[in-house]
């Protein structure tokens, strides 16, 4: 069993000082619901082993905000950095999911990435599972909501389209309101 776990990016400025848009950043907002995604995340195991994060600056800064919400309470996963996850489409998500090996298979995996592949590729990844979930998945991936998989599989390389089961999907909007 392999645990896959997508969330996308916290709030952000609409205009980085630099005009690029990958050196976008978390407002005061997406500071304060990366933090809260983070600690829900360090009350719901399993925790992630491996993390993959897009190089985008609102990426890496939704993470460490996330991480330090957490990091007294789980493991210290693998964190790795990836390009290739800006932008990415959800063939290219899915090529980074079946690509997570090293350095140790890990069992779950968090992706921290954008619109709208996360969006897509989580619909697509979707085969069954939490119906209200997928029902409020269906409009929209938002910013720091995160949807959890499972896949009956024993290698990355296997995960499939309409192969996993949802799990669970959230974020601080929906934490807020239950």
């Amino acid at each position: 069993m392999r645990r896959l776990m997508l969330l996308r990016h916290a709030k952000t400025e609409i205009d980085a000082p630099s005009g690029r848009d990958q050196d976008r950043r978390l407002d005061d907002r997406g500071h304060r619901d990366a933090a809260q995604i983070g600690d829900w995340i360090a009350t719901h195991p399993p925790f992630p082993d491996t993390v993959l994060v897009s190089h985008a600056v609102r990426a890496r800064q939704t993470w460490d905000t996330a991480w330090a919400a957490m990091k007294d309470r789980v493991p210290v996963p693998e964190v790795e950095i990836l390009p290739e996850l800006y932008g990415a489409d959800p063939a290219q998500i899915l090529d980074s999911i079946r690509t997570a090996t090293a350095p140790a298979n890990p069992r779950q995996l968090l992706l921290v990435a954008h619109n709208p592949g996360m969006h897509e590729a989580a619909l697509m990844l979707m085969g069954g599972g939490d119906p209200a979930g997928a029902k409020a998945l269906a409009d929209n991936l938002p910013t720091s909501g995160i949807a959890i998989f499972d896949f009956d599989v024993k290698d990355w390389g296997d995960v499939a389209y309409r192969r996993g089961k949802l799990v669970l999907f959230t974020s601080p909007k929906l934490l807020r309101s239950a």
